[in-house]
């Protein structure tokens, strides 16, 4: 089943191009393509794509404050979205995060990691260019809340296992791998993390790490 993507983005070409690029991959769909980000939250309300590729600087609404209103904290059925941009600015991908994006790429990224993001963000995964990830690390354990919130019930020795590979951008895969477990036992006690820490996604999940200094 193919995995139905809206493009965002106001400069023509590049839409064309990313729309290019994915319909060419066997199992991804660009179902709609849209200028600004005012017309993203429409097409997205109307069409209901799996996941939205957006843009950041965008005419009429940017795509940080598209993503906010069909992903953001308040949204009962979160889009999963994924930001590209042209600007490697650390206050892009913060405000889109806490936004609730499930991805950060730059454009010179290649199809290869574009196809995997989007891949990631259908699957609940969340993928962040690593040339943003160690700046990203770093900028969280700087800005640490006094009081980050507290989870509703104490964290296991595995789950806190788990905790630190997720916020350093493994896949459930990767983490399966090092810690000589299943996928479904990593995606089980990820479950487990977000429903104990409030979190609805596993982004929200390693910025609450980065908060308490576990990574």
């Amino acid at each position: 089943m193919s995995i139905r993507v809206l493009i965002a983005d106001d400069q023509p070409i590049v839409r064309t191009g990313l729309a290019m690029l994915l319909d060419a991959q066997p199992d991804i769909d660009v179902v709609g393509a849209a200028a600004d980000g005012r017309e993203a939250v429409r097409l997205a309300l109307d069409l209901r794509p799996d996941v939205g590729l957006f843009d950041i600087r965008m005419p009429l609404m940017n795509g940080i404050e598209a993503t906010r209103r069909l992903a953001g904290p308040d949204v009962a059925d979160p889009l999963p979205i994924v930001v590209i941009t042209t600007f490697d600015l650390d206050e892009y991908v913060h405000g889109a995060l806490k936004a609730g994006a499930r991805g950060f790429l730059l454009k010179d990224a290649g199809p290869a990691l574009l196809t995997q993001a989007i891949h990631a963000a259908a699957d609940g995964e969340a993928l962040i260019a690593p040339s943003v990830t160690v700046r990203l690390l770093a900028a969280f354990a700087h800005e640490r809340p006094s009081s980050p919130r507290q989870p509703v019930e104490p964290l296991t020795a595995r789950e806190e296992e788990v905790l630190v590979p997720v916020a350093q951008g493994r896949t459930n895969t990767e983490i399966a791998g090092e810690l000589h477990i299943t996928p479904s036992t990593v995606k089980a006690h990820l479950a487990n993390l977000m429903r104990k820490l409030g979190a609805r996604n596993r982004v929200e999940v390693a910025m609450w790490a980065y908060e308490t200094g576990r990574v």
